[in-house]
């Protein structure tokens, strides 16, 4: 049997990349040829002209490669939009989900979207008191109720793709090596059943997290039967290992899912008290990238902050994702300092400070 012989350029570049792995991102060798080299992940920043959503999104994808480089090997496709409530001031817009699913009809993809919502009056909130509740048939209900407010029903059945709805319906456990939190995660079947989850986040800073982005828009893909609504039990057990429970969670529940783009609606953004109750700001910017930490890094510093400052990133990290900052991350379309805003921080409260807030009783 003949051999194909390689040179030794080849040899070190199929080296290297067996070395490194996927995660670590793309390698190439230098000018000597003797010694890998790390490619930038990209990010890119597409500026909203004259109020159109869609053409922002496309451009966004396109200087990433394109819908089909993004997607790349994958067929079956969620896209995960922001709706934490039934108010659309703090929500992703539809059409931001609605050119995406768009693009990747385009391109042959299956599209879902799916949420699991945290809160809407009449249902977990009555009055001006917040509960925590594990009921499917409450859940469904109110799930229904804020697809159907927010535009979300419409939009699906004009596309013709399904809604899921992740907080109640068939579960399956995954396992998380090394999981900060949870060995194994309970999530709706789908999400074990996609090539790809897309995380479509409104940008906005949380009293909690510190930002809501693309990774921090998981939080959505705890189901409500098993966590509890407001993900009582998830911050819970989160709160015994860092005090905001919710950074720790956020990096199990990215580790559990294939999260391999985001597209962060930047059109407006919120700031001072997020997620529900800050002020709105005109940001006119769509932000998207295959990395989640990449993009989140990225978008955050669009709303003024340092990766330091925030504490699922520095967690991130530990778990072994990357980048840990800007100089590693190729910035297309806009320039950051033609963007960056400076949004007004939130008061930051730990788990324990906001616990009663939150809902403790059970409906």
């Amino acid at each position: 049997m003949k051999h194909k012989r390689i040179t030794r350029r080849e040899f070190l570049e199929k080296s290297a990349r067996f070395a490194l792995g996927a995660a670590a991102g793309s390698v190439a060798l230098t000018s000597s040829g003797n010694a890998p080299e790390i490619k930038k992940s990209v990010v890119s920043i597409a500026k909203i002209k004259n109020g159109n959503i869609a053409y922002a999104v496309e451009e966004a994808i396109d200087l990433l490669g394109g819908i089909k480089e993004a997607t790349r090997s994958k067929d079956r496709i969620m896209l995960k939009p922001n709706l934490v409530s039934s108010n659309p001031r703090s929500t992703t817009k539809p059409e931001v989900v609605k050119a995406l699913a768009q693009l990747m009809r385009r391109a042959e993809k299956e599209v879902l979207i799916g949420e699991g919502s945290s809160a809407a009056p009449g249902f977990n909130v009555i009055g001006n008191e917040m509960f925590r509740t594990t009921k499917s048939e409450l859940l469904d209900k109110m799930q229904q109720y804020i697809y159907d407010g927010l535009g979300y029903t419409e939009l699906a059945k004009s596309l013709g793709v399904p809604l899921v709805n992740l907080h109640t319906g068939e579960m399956a456990e995954v396992e998380v090596p090394n999981a900060f939190v949870f060995n194994k995660i309970t999530l709706h079947r789908s999400l074990t059943e996609i090539d790809l989850l897309c995380s479509v986040p409104m940008m906005k800073t949380h009293t909690l997290a510190q930002v809501t982005l693309g990774m921090k828009n998981l939080i959505g893909a705890y189901p409500g039967t098993v966590y509890q609504s407001y993900r009582g039990l998830m911050h819970d057990e989160a709160a015994k290992i860092e005090s905001s429970g919710t950074a720790v969670a956020i990096v199990d529940m990215v580790r559990a899912n294939k999260l391999g783009l985001v597209v962060v609606d930047a059109s407006i953004a919120m700031e001072g008290e997020g997620p529900s109750y800050g002020e709105l700001v005109k940001m006119d910017l769509i932000i998207a990238g295959t990395n989640p930490l990449a993009t989140d890094i990225v978008a955050a510093n669009c709303m003024g902050f340092q990766p330091s400052e925030i504490t699922q990133f520095t967690w991130a990290n530990k778990a072994g994702l990357k980048p840990t900052g800007l100089d590693e991350i190729e910035v297309r379309g806009q320039r950051l300092e033609s963007v960056r805003r400076k949004l007004k921080k939130p008061n930051i409260y730990t788990w324990e400070q906001v616990r009663q807030a939150w809902g403790v009783k059970e409906i």
